[in-house]
């Protein structure tokens, strides 16, 4: 049985993250690269959104123990495996991971444009990840 509070209190975190992330799409380009406190605020915050699907996910697998977890990228494999997401999203949800390991380990060469554009056209893959969550509760 998978701990409802837990996939509540994440998501509700979730939710919190992905607003700050939706006011830093009013920014241009220009006034996004130009400013630290824009893209390190973007940086930051991708960065705890994916922690957060990747905790959720994560809680699902041993609340329901659907096998072991070494990596972050076994979390979408595993769920995809048991029904809980789709080979589509399981592909989504593998490249935000790379995106991920770019913020975490590669912070002194971020490629500011990358950020930019996952900013303005990959947050509703967050929302998706949330639906296939929310049958969790």
């Amino acid at each position: 049985m998978v701990r409802q509070e837990v996939i509540s209190k994440r998501l509700r975190k979730l939710d919190e993250y992905l607003a700050i992330l939706s006011k830093l799409r009013r920014y241009s380009f220009a006034e996004f690269i130009d400013d630290p406190e824009h893209y390190g605020c973007a940086e930051r915050f991708l960065q705890l959104s994916l922690e957060a699907i990747a905790d959720i996910g994560n809680h699902i697998i041993s609340d329901l123990e659907l096998g072991e977890v070494s990596w972050h990228r076994d979390i979408p494999a595993i769920l995809e495996k048991n029904g809980y997401i789709s080979r589509q999203m399981e592909e989504k949800w593998i490249r935000m991971i790379g995106f991920r390991n770019i913020l975490v380990h590669d912070y002194l060469d971020i490629d500011r444009r990358a950020v930019f554009d996952v900013l303005q056209n990959n947050l509703e893959d967050f929302e998706e990840i949330k639906k296939s969550f929310a049958n969790f509760l």
